[in-house]
């Protein structure tokens, strides 16, 4: 039987002409939250729901739209004002059997409080973004929010508008908020909400449908990122020429009579087989665990996706530790003159290991580099000014070195920047990485999950984070071992790597 606030959320869904197949069933469990599964065997290509625009909770469909647009809010900082001026209504909103079902916030690291980043998060791909996070929305919150609550024309209850309920609609708008259509923007969407997130494993797909723009049959793509109804955690900009009201356009007209969609409405479409009974899985993205506790609260075992970031700035510290400051910033210098870079996010440039444990080959390039003898570093030096091709530098030292065949076609192979004091390199890397979690080693980690219950869910989330980053070190260990012992052995029988260079 359903839960009473499953109950009145049928109502409001019928209410507000929200299609909802027969064939879907909601779960509401005390512990897992609400969940959704098929009381018949779904098939692909099966339109299982659809659900008007104007059900949606957006800036322009929101009671505070006026106020809104009047003080040139939009994105994120615009919709969290739409569901927190929704939310202070209670039961006078349109919106209030919608928004009964809905937690007060999301257990979000962004709600968490900054004694609970600090030691859950410690050494986390999360720690210092997070705390970052908070400062930024903090500042948003002083300069936009807290004005607008003081100047808005109509009277306003500040407490519904604090910075506490900031943080929290902007927990559930990160964790639950779709891309609509270029006039809604992004918005609260009943029911598409409800489905539980699987990676790699995309049941069901949404689809806004509109004159301008075809519904592909997206079955293959598990990245939610590219759908045109994804989950999103990013600013997107709004239509600012449109009225007050949605019309129709005649396109949109025409549109509509020729295809027989409504341009009005969103679609929830099967994208392959479930058979009654099991759960119907939505897929967020193909995104590694710190994404997912990021923006949604969760995390997931054996998550293909993830990955461990080397900052720029640790193996600057390495580099301290062997030679001279002046010293590395020469080599790093020269790294970048050949147009190598790590990955770059806000201030910080950073290199990925991936869930295999294999660092990326700017990395390797970087040691590789680090390590040169003085005279070879020189002759590169030299040769910068002359290479035809980005990687023709490193390329025929390379060949020179290991009496290989080099071609400016040809592509660097990582096996052959895996000198040994390279992989030495490496393993100085990950004990330096691994260090930042503390003293704690990972089997007591491992202890502390297994003691550890579902229920507790900034704890146990928070060191599935942080085992899935350590195992991705040991594996990273792993592979600058491995390397290590090949130089080693090929250095013991005096044989020539001669690898060839991979071609394009």
């Amino acid at each position: 039987m359903a839960s009473r606030r499953l109950r009145a959320f049928k109502r409001w869904m019928k209410s507000q002409g929200i299609q909802c197949s027969d064939t879907l069933d909601f779960m509401d469990c005390p512990q897992q939250g609400i969940s959704v599964r098929a009381l018949s065997d779904l098939h692909e290509g099966d339109v299982v729901a659809k659900i008007p625009k104007t059900a949606c909770l957006t800036i322009k469909t929101s009671g505070a739209r006026e106020m809104i647009e009047s003080a040139g809010l939009d994105g994120h900082l615009g919709l969290s004002v739409a569901l927190m001026y929704e939310k202070s209504l209670a039961q006078d909103s349109p919106w209030a059997g919608y928004l009964q079902l809905l937690p007060p916030q999301e257990c979000l690291p962004l709600v968490w409080t900054l004694g609970e980043v600090d030691s859950l998060l410690s050494g986390t791909e999360l720690h210092k973004a997070i705390k970052e996070d908070k400062t930024l929305m903090y500042e948003d919150w002083k300069e936009n929010i807290l004005p607008l609550v003081y100047l808005a024309p109509q009277s306003l209850n500040p407490s519904s508008f604090s910075v506490k309920e900031y943080f929290a609609a902007r927990s559930l708008i990160a964790s639950r908020s779709f891309q609509i259509d270029e006039y809604h923007g992004f918005g609260m969407v009943p029911l598409a909400d409800l489905f539980n997130h699987k990676t790699g494993a995309e049941d069901v797909h949404f689809t806004s449908v509109s004159p301008n723009q075809e519904y592909e049959d997206d079955v293959d793509s598990e990245n939610g990122d590219n759908n045109e109804l994804s989950k999103i955690s990013s600013h997107d900009k709004r239509d600012s020429t449109c009225e007050n009201s949605y019309i129709h356009s005649d396109s949109e007209s025409d549109y509509s009579s020729v295809t027989g969609e409504d341009p009005m409405m969103l679609q929830m479409i099967m994208v392959r087989e479930v058979k009654s009974g099991d759960e119907v899985f939505n897929t967020y993205g193909s995104l590694g665990n710190a994404a997912l506790l990021h923006r949604y609260g969760f995390t997931e075992a054996n998550n293909p996706f993830d990955i461990v970031n080397i900052d720029l700035e640790l193996v600057l510290k390495w580099g301290c530790s062997l030679f001279s400051s002046r010293y590395c910033r020469a080599r790093l210098s020269l790294w970048r003159r050949i147009n190598i870079s790590g990955s770059v996010s806000e201030n910080s440039e950073y290199f990925e290991v991936s869930s295999d444990g294999e660092p990326e080959l700017e990395l390797l390039t970087l040691l590789y580099i680090m390590l040169l003898p003085d005279d070879t570093c020189h002759k590169l030096d030299i040769s910068i000014c002359t290479a035809d091709k980005v990687s023709a530098n490193i390329g025929m030292i390379l060949a020179e070195k290991h009496d290989i065949t080099w071609s400016t076609s040809s592509e660097i192979s990582k096996d052959l920047l895996l000198t040994e004091k390279v992989c030495r390199a490496l393993l100085a890397l990950a004990d330096i990485r691994e260090s930042c979690y503390g003293s704690k080693s990972i089997d007591e980690d491992v202890e502390a999950l297994e003691r550890c219950c579902m229920t507790e869910r900034k704890l146990y989330h928070s060191l599935m984070l942080r085992i899935s980053e350590r195992r991705i070190l040991e594996k990273f260990r792993t592979y600058a071992t491995a390397g290590a012992q090949s130089q080693t052995f090929q250095d013991a029988n005096g044989t020539s790597t001669r690898k060839r260079l991979k071609k394009h």
